[in-house]
């Protein structure tokens, strides 16, 4: 889950003033706890074990992209606590621990694209297992997932495409982190395959202007990590499509929708660009897209959704952190709430609950995580912030 910094039409690199983004009538303040200041760097993306965070670093600002903080955000104020430096790479992505909280991997750009496996005894410091590298993990790996499937702890890797090489996803088995093995690799994506999800058994490839393919790797059939077998596929509207999260309602147990992140042009600081859109895979030979959300003057990033009260947290950039009532059914609205192609508009439903940090100036919000009672988030300008959730 990154900035597309693969084409530079994509991003500028601009730190102007900024284009406040105004919130939607109704929608409240998130309560700013804390922020944890990183001057030297661009912030990346963020992830909360317990009471510690960890941040990674992108591209160049003072100084490369090559670290990843470690903050201890025990309490309101998160408080850095020491900085990793990852040698031979130039910008660091996604960051995630695994399930058990034993391991922390870190995807890094540019050659020798990598994921670093580090030993997490000591949450606060990470010692270095192993790095997996091989010829197809060139030039880059753009976005790393962990997750499990069948008791089996996997990495699912985004490489960048190469003057000459296409896009392309490779899997990897974490059972020795030591020694990781490579279980499957395929060509995908138009121009990128940028991110996955995964969840029971089934795996979603986000192919940008492809749109999403949803795949079975163990829990709708005959398909396996090994040799995925491809169920459906749709293209979201205006493509792009970056990230992805299956909904698992708790609410009401149904597992019908899945938001897809687009990821327009923008530029760092100033502007960003590209909806979130919902697609009901409730058959996943036909998915469909049903509504969309829009933030006039901001685009989104990624996504952290509280399922047990169906309020999705989504990253946008300019427009900070935006807080989404994903209640209820998302395919139904009045005809005064759709679009002229007859997807719902979720922002003219007024389903926009919250959006923080406010008040507090420019803002570039990358990633966003919610743990317990905090909001975590990561913005490329400031550094980190500690907001509150939406109240009850």
């Amino acid at each position: 889950m990154r900035v597309a910094i693969l084409t530079c039409a994509i991003f500028t690199l601009a730190c102007g003033s900024d284009s406040p983004v105004t919130p939607v009538t109704g929608s409240q303040a998130l309560t700013v706890f804390g922020e944890g200041v990183v001057p030297d760097r661009y912030t990346g993306e963020i992830w909360v074990q317990g009471n510690v965070a960890y941040t990674t670093t992108w591209g160049f600002r003072n100084a490369p992209g090559n670290a990843v903080k470690i903050w201890d955000v025990s309490g309101n104020i998160p408080s850095l606590v020491d900085s990793l430096i990852v040698p031979g790479a130039s910008t660091l992505g996604d960051i995630q621990t695994s399930d058990d909280g034993q391991l922390l991997i870190v995807a890094t750009e540019f050659s020798p694209g990598s994921i670093m496996i580090y030993d997490l005894a000591n949450p606060v410091k990470p010692q270095l297992i192993s790095r997996y590298t091989t010829a197809l993990t060139d030039p880059g790996v753009h976005t790393a997932e962990v997750q499990r499937v069948n008791g089996k702890l996997y990495a699912f890797l985004c490489i960048d495409p190469a003057s000459g090489s296409a896009a392309r996803l490779v899997i990897v088995d974490l059972t020795n982190p030591a020694a990781p093995t490579q279980v499957f690799t395929a060509a995908m994506g138009s121009p990128y395959v940028h991110d996955v999800y995964v969840r029971d058994g089934i795996l979603i490839t986000a192919l940008w202007n492809q749109g999403i393919t949803i795949w079975d790797i163990g829990g709708a059939g005959s398909g396996t990590v090994a040799n995925p077998i491809a169920l459906g596929s749709v293209v979201t509207v205006g493509g792009k499509a970056h990230n992805v999260w299956w909904f698992h309602n708790a609410l009401n147990g149904e597992k019908r929708f899945a938001f897809v992140g687009e990821e327009g042009p923008g530029a760092i600081g100033v502007s960003a660009s590209g909806d979130i859109h919902v697609v009901d895979v409730s058959n996943f030979a036909s998915p469909h897209e049903v509504a969309f959300f829009h933030v006039d003057g901001a685009g989104t990033h990624n996504f952290s959704v509280d399922e047990n009260r169906g309020i999705l947290y989504a990253a946008y950039y300019n427009g900070g952190v935006r807080a989404i009532n994903v209640t209820g059914d998302l395919s139904s609205c009045a005809d005064a709430d759709k679009s002229p192609d007859g997807r719902c508009d979720l922002a003219k439903m007024g389903r926009e609950l919250a959006h923080g940090p406010d008040g507090v100036g420019p803002v570039y919000v990358w990633g966003v995580k919610l743990v317990g009672l905090r909001v975590f988030a990561s913005d490329m300008l400031n550094g980190i912030w500690e907001l509150g959730p939406v109240p009850n």
